[in-house]
């Protein structure tokens, strides 16, 4: 892999760790060689965007939980990350705190019980807006991938839904597909 590629693959993201794992971002990066970290920015309850509550099947401007996230690759910001969670699940816990929560949220989810089984990821590419430039240190006219993240449960219901945006210069996003 080239020094300046970076490439990610999500079912680090999908599947409650085992054993005393911590961050995911952080091992990932780690195992590359490569430091992870992130910055927590704001978590609370948010009235939900309409793309967000259509995702999670509530009423726009319903309560969620969202938590929002800079993204750091070897100290440099390389994603930001909204994550949202129906009230219901997420209110009330660390999932609704500011706090890196131990074991990370996947887990955190699956022992409220709330495992996820399965996902639907869409990247398009656009415009990156002028927050976006500026939290990713983004020449004006630069462009990032937005990649959303369903994750849903046994019965189908959404429990999470992540809104990132990367810049796609060294970004190399990894989908592996086995078929029975």
């Amino acid at each position: 892999m080239d020094t300046g590629e970076w490439v990610s693959t999500s079912v680090p993201y999908l599947v409650p760790p085992s054993g005393a794992r911590g961050d995911a971002w952080a091992e990932e990066a780690a195992a590359e060689g490569r430091r992870g970290s992130q910055r927590i920015v704001r978590a609370g309850e948010v009235a939900a965007p309409e793309e967000v509550a259509e995702l999670l099947g509530v009423p726009v401007g319903q309560p969620v939980v969202a938590r929002r996230r800079v993204m750091y690759l070897d100290d440099e910001p390389c994603e930001l990350t909204d994550t949202y969670y129906p009230l219901d699940i997420a209110g009330g816990t660390a999932l609704a705190g500011a706090a890196k929560i131990r074991g990370g949220a996947i887990r955190l989810l699956a022992e409220l019980g709330h495992a996820g089984v399965r996902v639907r990821e869409d990247v398009t590419a656009r415009s990156a807006t002028d927050h976006e430039q500026e939290q990713l240190r983004l020449a004006s006219g630069e462009p990032v991938l937005q990649l959303t993240r369903v994750t849903l449960d046994d019965a189908d219901r959404p429990i999470q839904v992540d809104v990132m945006a990367i810049p796609p210069r060294r970004q190399k996003l990894r989908y592996e597909i086995r078929i029975g």
